[in-house]
């Protein structure tokens, strides 16, 4: 998967990925497909998460809810559809490729339940009618019927987010896919700007229009995107255990020995999932502390806004960083920088002032984490089970993700809301990536390093 010398100085360069051969002109038009897809996908994934958790609170909602509902809810359904259709995709051999298929399908239903979720205030309010105002009250009805639609959108999204990374994978040059995420991250951003300036500020009033708007921007664009890339020709899927062809059985223990049986591909789930869970107290209690502390919503999502124009400048750089030093080294920098931040905010963060500062740097920095960590697995898993040993990671990530979440949310309950304890969860498990990112870099050397790496199999 690397470019291809020329015979002259006239010969195009041409970049190969599996059968796949790009010319410059063919890998523009490629990311643009691809890119445009991700704009799609952020707007989606910017906009629906934040403004779920709001609409959560305002009818009534607790901390222990919010966190079931936004993070163990997804990571329990990551933890049943991701592997299965991870192992399904990497089998899968169609006129439309192993990947596009997993994506197709999904995104109707998602624009659907985002139309769910505009109208469930409604609904929730003429369902609590039809029964007789029962005795748990109009909010908790609602409640009710927003769960019912975040559910169906987390179970599309989870069927869709499990193979989009493979898709990458599949269809993009590894010598220039840091770059690639770079953009997508400069993309992603871009997103970010429109919706924190102009439009979550007014999320609370206006959210009907904006669900309907974003869901209309990714059903069409993220459907365009399906129609205009074009995966290649791939070998034939790997073989079951022996004697036990095409057996459910023989599967699941195909599945468990290629995900779970190498000590090496364990210790990297374990960096990745502290890596990117080290942000998450933060991300998933901030705009509540906000509130706490003063802070308008408007001010606190301009803020985000500013700091994600920090950002994009960057991305592309940040991109071009990583194909030059490796993803692997990068990213426990960029780890150990944010949890200087958190340690920070843990000890001097007492008014709105002080948050502020932490909020935008936690947003510059945990946004570098992402778009430097972004080509983990492609740099470091094998190509051949690229999806399969990513959902296995993924299971491990749900279940952390769907004790980790509650058990937050029940703490700051009991603690009276006392949000500043964000700090020191994001901190500890900061530490605790670094620590296995450190052991991990050392098997990495061992199996090649950089330049000679040979995924194991």
């Amino acid at each position: 998967m690397t470019s291809l010398p020329s015979s002259s100085s006239h010969t195009p360069k041409l970049w190969r990925v599996g059968t796949l051969t790009y010319t410059s002109g063919g890998l523009i038009l490629l990311f643009c497909w691809l890119l445009w897809g991700d704009f799609a996908w952020s707007m989606r994934d910017r906009c629906v998460p934040s403004a779920v958790q709001l609409l959560f609170k305002r009818f009534g909602a607790s901390d222990t809810l919010v966190g079931l509902l936004c993070s163990s809810l997804p990571g329990g359904i990551g933890l049943i559809l991701g592997p299965i259709i991870g192992y399904k995709s990497d089998r899968l051999r169609s006129r439309w490729g192993r990947r596009i298929p997993f994506l197709a399908i999904p995104t109707p239903f998602i624009v659907l339940s985002m139309v769910g979720l505009v109208f469930a205030p409604q609904i929730g309010a003429f369902a609590h009618h039809l029964l007789g105002s029962p005795a748990w009250g109009l909010d908790s009805t609602v409640l009710i019927f927003m769960a019912v639609f975040w559910t169906a959108f987390e179970l599309s999204c989870v069927s869709a987010n499990s193979v989009f990374g493979a898709l990458i994978n599949d269809v993009v040059p590894q010598a220039v896919i840091g770059r690639f995420f770079g953009l997508f991250r400069a993309l992603s951003l871009i997103a970010g700007m429109l919706l924190n300036y102009w439009i979550m500020g007014k999320i609370e009033t206006r959210y009907a229009s904006i669900f309907l708007g974003v869901g209309l921007l990714y059903g069409v664009g993220f459907t365009l995107m399906c129609l205009k890339v074009k995966e290649g020709a791939y070998p034939p899927p790997p073989p079951l255990l022996p004697g036990k062809a095409g057996s459910a059985w023989a599967s699941v223990c195909d599945y468990f020995r290629d995900g779970f049986a190498k000590p090496y591909y364990l210790l990297f789930f374990g960096t990745t999932i502290f890596l990117f869970a080290s942000t998450g107290p933060f991300n998933l209690y901030a705009v509540f502390y906000a509130q706490s502390l003063g802070l308008s919503l408007d001010a606190y999502f301009k803020c985000i806004a500013i700091m994600y124009g920090v950002s994009l400048v960057i991305a592309y750089p940040l991109g071009a960083l990583v194909d030059r030093f490796h993803p692997l080294r990068v990213s426990l920098a960029v780890l150990a920088l944010y949890g200087c931040v958190m340690g920070w905010g843990m000890l001097y963060v007492k008014n709105a002032a002080s948050f502020t500062v932490v909020l935008m740097l936690h947003t510059v920095i945990s946004g570098t984490l992402f778009t430097v960590a972004a080509s983990l697995g492609q740099r470091l898993l094998p190509q051949s089970k690229f999806a399969e040993i990513s959902s296995a990671g993924g299971i491990l990530g749900s279940l952390f993700g769907m004790a980790f979440a509650p058990a937050m949310g029940a703490f700051l309950d009991r603690s009276h809301h006392d949000y500043r304890y964000v700090f020191h969860a994001g901190f500890g498990l900061a530490i605790l990536g670094l620590i296995l990112g450190i052991a991990l870099y050392r098997r990495f050397l061992a199996l090649g390093g950089p330049k000679n790496y040979h995924a194991p199999e």
